[in-house]
């Protein structure tokens, strides 16, 4: 299975930002990856290069690659709306991305192990793809047999109030996704727009 497998904190540096991980290292050094560090004198970004960088930033945080990111705009820019927002509504609706919007796992890259190695059920079917794409009332729940395991348990934790689309009873192990989100309420630091215009060229 396709994945990046590389140093999560450089990839967090050329961002500023904690996008995979907890960016701990970031307080260390903030600095974007390169030779000479600090002191490199960097050339202003062209508009491309601003867009491409928002498109990499949003492919990273949502561990989606490059085909699979592009086939998921084409299918957003069919849909009603707007095509940015529509674009941060389908890869809200991913089953790793959920499993993470939970609290289930810490993190996406946790959340697709959960996934990948069949602790998850839907409407009571295991499901064992990261990418599955849930739709509004689908009932996401632990394998029974993975409940009482506790390298799983160990990981769940509460879930953040902020996140209203999807819900989560953490003594059942189980919760429903019960929408597609609404931009304003998504907190990822993603400006949608710039991958518009980048795919738009």
């Amino acid at each position: 299975m396709a994945r990046y497998t590389g140093p999560k904190n450089r990839i967090c540096r050329i961002f500023g930002e904690p996008i995979l991980g907890s960016g701990k290292d970031l307080a260390k050094n903030s600095n974007p990856p390169g030779q000479h560090g600090p002191s490199r004198k960097r050339k202003t970004s062209s508009e491309y290069a601003i867009q491409l960088k928002e498109k990499q930033k949003a492919k990273y945080t949502y561990m989606v690659l490059e085909k699979q990111f592009r086939n998921t705009y084409v299918e957003a820019s069919r849909l009603k709306g707007a095509t940015g927002e529509n674009l941060i509504k389908l890869l809200e609706a991913r089953l790793d991305n959920t499993i993470y919007r939970m609290g289930i796992a810490p993190t996406r890259p946790a959340a697709r192990q959960i996934v990948s190695h069949k602790h998850i059920m839907i409407n009571g079917e295991i499901v064992n793809i990261p990418s599955y794409r849930l739709k509004p009332g689908d009932v996401i729940e632990i394998k029974p047999k993975s409940k009482v395991n506790p390298s799983i348990s160990s990981l769940i934790g509460p879930k953040n109030p902020k996140i209203s689309w999807v819900e989560f009873n953490e003594k059942e192990m189980k919760g429903t996704y019960l929408a597609h989100p609404e931009r304003e309420n998504v907190p990822e630091n993603i400006k949608e727009q710039l991958i518009v215009e980048l795919y738009s060229k």
